[in-house]
């Protein structure tokens, strides 16, 4: 495969996979409505697993696929269950666009948490972004006002949180594993590990569904290649924010598939948010650090 480097390209990958990204979490959305949180997060991975290993086997080879560090992979799939089980919570009640505006906190978490894991320092500028960031997270969740603050809220503010956190083993990994082998086993074992959890509340699948969790396998794979090539094809603190033009695609989504749009007061959360990933990500750039490539994805 071409790796040469080609700005406007990895541009126009990284919009098609954050495009499939949106299209895949509607469809969990739409699922959740019918099936239990981890069922839904067992077909998340499962649907997805048989589109990416062709992609893997027909670029990569099989020899890709072999773990080095079990115990990080591990890691992985657990925080990969708990972000995606708590991300399909939330979508029960929450729009897309209200979810993923509270998620978008995720990378002022791995920058914070990269002091502790990683070693890493964090200046007094990127700190005050990323408290920038939270209280546009607390502007979203509106605490004290009239009880909005929701349980549903909290559970994306954990997705998030384990993204973080999932991030962080990603930076470890890179330095034995290959990309091909984070994804797979990423996602086998969140699929075993939440199919297994499933099965005391287990609702038989519904023939009118075969579509949706097949196009949202699609999309789930799609998105990764998308992903996985705009990162061979351009530099991470050039692409990286195009992540926040999801909104876009959710608030889309929201309208055609439920007929609702973020009030007000989220859209004011979600620009003092996406203000403060973007200045965080311009101060990663000076430093000449490129974060962690987001191998995962709600």
């Amino acid at each position: 495969m071409n790796t040469q480097k080609s700005p406007t390209r990895a541009v126009a990958w990284m919009l098609i996979a954050v495009a499939c990204f949106s299209l895949m979490d509607a469809g969990m959305k739409q699922l959740s409505a019918s099936y239990p949180t981890l069922q839904v997060t067992f077909l998340r991975g499962a649907a997805s697993l048989p589109f990416v290993l062709v992609w893997v086997l027909a670029t990569a080879g099989p020899r890709s696929l072999v773990p080095r560090r079990w115990v990080l992979h591990l890691l992985r799939g657990v925080l990969g269950m708990v972000m995606i089980g708590c991300f399909v919570y939330a979508l029960r009640s929450l729009p897309l666009s209200t979810a993923y505006t509270i998620y978008f906190v995720a990378p002022l978490l791995i920058a914070a948490l990269s002091v502790p894991l990683l070693g890493e320092h964090v200046g007094p500028r990127r700190w005050i972004a990323i408290g920038i960031g939270l209280i546009g997270v607390l502007v979203v969740l509106r605490p004290g006002v009239g009880g909005i603050i929701s349980f549903p809220g909290l559970m994306v503010l954990l997705a998030a949180t384990a993204y973080a956190l999932a991030a962080i083993t990603v930076s470890m990994l890179t330095r034995t594993d290959t990309p091909q082998s984070m994804v797979v086993w990423f996602l086998v074992i969140m699929a075993v590990g939440a199919g297994l959890l499933a099965i005391p509340d287990w609702q038989p699948l519904q023939l009118g569904h075969a579509a949706l969790i097949a196009g949202m396998g699609l999309a789930g794979a799609g998105g990764q290649v998308a992903l996985t090539r705009a990162f061979q094809l351009g530099e991470a603190s050039m692409i990286a924010p195009l992540e926040y033009t999801g909104l876009v695609w959710v608030i889309g989504w929201d309208l055609l598939f439920w007929g609702v749009l973020p009030d007000q007061v989220t859209w004011l959360g979600a620009a003092i948010i996406v203000a403060s990933g973007l200045y965080l990500l311009h101060r990663e750039r000076i430093r000449r650090v490129q974060p962690p490539r987001p191998l995962d994805h709600p």
